[in-house]
């Protein structure tokens, strides 16, 4: 029998959304459609088309750039269209569709039979959160702590797509191999990923080893670590201007096979919610304390034992902002915003001097910050890893206010600036700050991919505040 359509109460009319971690994306869309099913999506998709309403596409809401919501436009929610298809155990491919979650993602193979045993597991995820989308991952072509690994285009098989055209295709290397290309890193510009076959990699024990280190001779460390078998590793530094240490001394955690598995003690050291919400409140007003006790946390856990894919998940607290802005006392609300900056490895040190120099001169409140390595890929239409870059995360507190936020945006401005000096660049999505020069020069192949936009989704049915930006800064065309 025919299932019958939903009525059209599933479509809320003028609703305001917002991302979840800076909360600086307050976007009024004309409707939401949050789809359940397959055809949910080819219904909606084929309804925007006839009435020549663009469409953006979101899942988690984490991101901050604007890719996953369209002023006055449908957004389509994809979060119900989170079921686990099939897993094929012989050559380790989960087949998802792409509203799950990476713990969902886990969850499905550890619950299989034998599951708690499985000899597969998820490479990599987004570190920091984990209720972000398997669509968001493939948008983004996210990356992960991963020592050796390229961006997540090389943990896809294949694709499932619905066109601009409404039409339900799959993609892959083999075929359709243009629109694949495009799909993984078009931040939701190409068609609705619905699904998505991860290529899973052998689940096996680790042993995280921690040390305090400085910038200067990190990569020398890091290279080693590689060479003796680690997996994962990332370098988190200090934050407090007042301090020598400040953007220099960091914890070096790094995560090493260890070639057998033993129970892992239930009650071993992690963090609780109570410690997540104590070092975040720190980190904002005692920068000092919050890295003598992240550090101290973090060195009493050397040599404990994890998982190679459950111990990238991590606890985040959604909308922690508005209680600890409470707790504070802030007159504001506020929020922590997101930037990534890449350079080549051997120019890690000097980039982190010209940057110390120009925040001590130029202060911003600097809440968070790592260092990742990143190998290059090619097989993106548009590759952010374009070499081995170290990766640099800085997380800044802005206020809500349009003077603090303005001075946000001039010193993202000036960090774009400082890895362009080294021969680097920056991701493209975290905001829209950047300068057009500076689009280009780190994203030289920018124009082009905004062609083949064109050429894929001549009508542009798919859009978002950020790609109307891109058009802007660019000067391809009005929307």
């Amino acid at each position: 029998m025919r299932r019958a359509r939903p009525p059209d109460r599933e479509l809320i009319v003028a609703i305001c959304v917002n991302d979840t971690h800076s909360g600086l994306n307050r976007t009024s869309v004309s409707r939401v459609f949050e789809a359940r099913t397959l055809e949910d999506v080819v219904r909606v998709v084929r309804r925007s088309r006839s009435e020549g309403q663009p469409l953006a596409v979101a899942g988690g809401r984490h991101a901050m750039g604007g890719q996953q919501f369209l002023s006055g436009g449908t957004l389509l929610d994809m979060r119900g269209l989170s079921g686990v298809r099939s897993f094929d155990d012989q050559r380790g491919l989960l087949d998802v569709e792409t509203g799950i979650l990476w713990p969902d993602v886990i969850r499905a193979y550890l619950t299989l039979p034998g599951g708690i045993n499985s000899r597969w597991g998820i490479r990599q995820k987004q570190t920091g959160a984990d209720r972000l989308t398997i669509g968001g991952a493939v948008g983004a072509n996210i990356h992960g702590r991963g020592l050796t690994a390229p961006p997540f285009v090389s943990d896809l098989e294949s694709l499932e797509i619905v066109t601009a055209d409404g039409e339900l295709v799959r993609c892959s290397r083999e075929h359709q191999p243009e629109l694949f290309r495009h799909a993984v890193g078009g931040y939701g510009l190409f068609g609705v990923v619905t699904a998505a076959t991860l290529r899973l990699t052998a689940r096996q024990q680790v042993e995280r080893i921690v040390e305090l280190r400085e910038i200067e001779g990190l990569i020398e460390r890091l290279r080693e670590r590689i060479a003796t078998g680690a997996l994962y590793g990332d370098f988190q530094f200090a934050t407090d201007p007042a301090s020598p240490r400040f953007l220099r001394t960091g914890i070096l955690s790094c995560y090493l096979p260890t070639g057998d598995v033993k129970p892992i003690p239930p009650r071993q050291r992690r963090l609780s919610q109570a410690d997540w919400n104590r070092l975040i409140e720190l980190a904002h007003h005692d920068k000092a304390r919050a890295f003598d006790e992240f550090s101290g946390f973090y060195l009493a856990t050397s040599g404990q034992r994890y998982w190679s894919d459950t111990h990238q998940l991590n606890l985040y607290l959604e909308s922690y902002h508005a209680a600890l802005d409470e707790r504070l006392g802030s007159g504001t609300h506020g929020g922590e915003m997101i930037t990534e900056l890449y350079v080549p490895r051997d120019r890690l040190s000097v980039f982190m001097d010209d940057v110390r120099r120009d925040l001590l001169r130029h202060p911003a409140d600097v809440i968070y910050g790592t260092i990742r390595l990143i190998e290059p890929e090619t097989e993106s239409a548009l590759p952010w890893a374009r070499e081995q870059y170290a990766c640099v995360i800085f997380n800044l507190h802005v206020d809500h206010e349009a003077s603090a936020i303005a001075a946000a945006s001039s010193v993202f401005v000036r960090l774009i600036d400082h890895a362009i000096a080294h021969q680097g660049s920056y991701f493209l999505t975290y905001h829209r700050y950047a300068r057009p020069d500076q689009v280009i020069a780190c994203h030289p192949r920018l124009r082009e991919w905004l062609a083949k936009k064109d050429q894929i989704d001549p009508d542009r049915l798919f859009q978002s505040d950020w790609y109307r930006h891109l058009l802007r800064v660019t000067g391809e065309g009005a929307v």
